[in-house]
């Protein structure tokens, strides 16, 4: 048995569910669009700076001669839905149930690693998941692990597009992978289905569109997005939802995944404080960007989801003023939920003094609404 053999039997005694072998020559054909998105103003900025080192392996690991590519398929529906408490529910996207997946990543690539070291000498790596210098989805296709799907995402026939991506530069030679010989065709149902058009059609997008960017980007949500995120208050995968690859896909869980931090309770998860937060949610990849955006977009689901039951919580979020984000977004979730404010209600809003710009911006569109809507 070659290396090649081993190292594939060794992925599957550890749980990964496709790998694939490429050479680490230079991805010289992502020059252009990955500088083109900057420039354009269309990458999320969450990107490895560095666009040389994007495209060039061996800027990462000089005795770069073989990229291994991993992949690990994770579940697109609950195993079991949480229980009905009454109160309504946020979602968080299937690519966040469960232990961050870049832990699950790093732990599976680590465990091959030590076990190559005990098949050949002198064996050099360097892992990377998601955060890497390296375009992920790049070495998967070109390590055949499936195609780039106009989503932008890699999809196989085995596991659709719910894979989580990883790879291995290393010192080894083996003989490389080809790409598969199947792609998106002429579908075009995640460019078309896309609530923010932020698919390009060509497998790129702008991802400052990207309802999935708009759920971890800082400050106020913009007001064309807030109704489309609906009740998630992570993540997207609509792309993923209406891609025909996916039809029929029954990925099982890698680890336990708790129903009710995938779909937390919306008003108690305004009351979550940090220490809180951290204990229940810490481990999710969700938690990355911390209680306080996701609490904003709880804020938004809470009024797209018309729980009124949540108005004396947003009105208790406004008078305290600790947050003006959530001051501001409560504020707009009010305009929502209350369609003809009393004259208390009104009062209670036209008082708010602050000197925060969002807050103002809140204030002044919640009495013009007000207004229009008594004449």
């Amino acid at each position: 048995m070659n290396i090649k053999e081993e190292i594939k039997n060794l992925a599957q005694e550890i749980g990964i569910s496709k790998i694939g072998f490429t050479s680490a020559d230079d991805f010289d054909y992502l020059e252009k669009s990955l500088r083109a998105a900057v420039e354009e103003g269309r990458s999320s900025g969450f990107e490895h700076k560095n666009i040389e080192e994007r495209i060039r392996p061996k800027l990462s690991l000089a005795s770069a001669k073989t990229i291994i590519s991993i992949a690990v398929a994770y579940p697109r529906h609950l195993p079991q839905q949480p229980q009905n408490r009454g109160f309504k529910r946020g979602k968080i996207s299937p690519s966040s149930w469960g232990v961050d997946y870049h832990y699950i990543l790093q732990d599976k690539m680590e465990q091959l690693a030590r076990r190559i070291e005990q098949l050949t000498a002198d064996f050099e790596y360097k892992g990377m998941v998601d955060t890497g210098a390296l375009v992920d989805t790049a070495v998967a296709r070109r390590a055949g692990i499936g195609f780039i799907g106009k989503s932008g995402l890699v999809i196989s026939k085995e596991f659709g597009s719910y894979m989580f991506l990883g790879e291995l530069i290393t010192n080894l030679e083996i003989e490389p992978d080809q790409p598969v010989d199947y792609d998106c065709g002429d579908c075009n149902r995640c460019v078309q289905a896309c609530p923010t058009s932020c698919l390009i059609g060509d497998g790129t997008m702008n991802a400052r569109r990207c309802l999935s960017f708009q759920t971890q980007d800082k400050g106020m949500m913009a007001l064309e997005f807030r109704k489309k995120i609906k009740t998630v208050i992570y993540g997207c995968d609509i792309c993923q939802i209406c891609c025909p690859y996916n039809k029929g896909i029954s990925n099982p869980p890698i680890v336990a995944i708790d129903p009710e931090l995938a779909q937390p309770e919306l008003l108690p998860f305004l009351e979550l404080s940090n220490g809180q937060f951290k204990e229940q949610f810490g481990q999710l990849a969700a938690s990355w960007r911390g209680k306080n955006i996701l609490q904003r977009n709880a804020i938004i689901a809470l009024a797209n989801a018309h729980d009124r039951s949540a108005i004396p919580k947003l009105l208790e979020i406004i008078d305290k003023k600790q947050n003006p984000i959530h001051m501001a977004t409560a504020i707009w979730a009010l305009s929502q939920l209350v369609k003809e404010p009393n004259d208390d209600l009104l009062d209670f809003i036209e008082a708010i003094q602050t000197e925060h710009p969002d807050v103002l911006a809140e204030r002044e569109a919640f009495m013009t609404i007000a207004k229009n809507r008594q004449v």
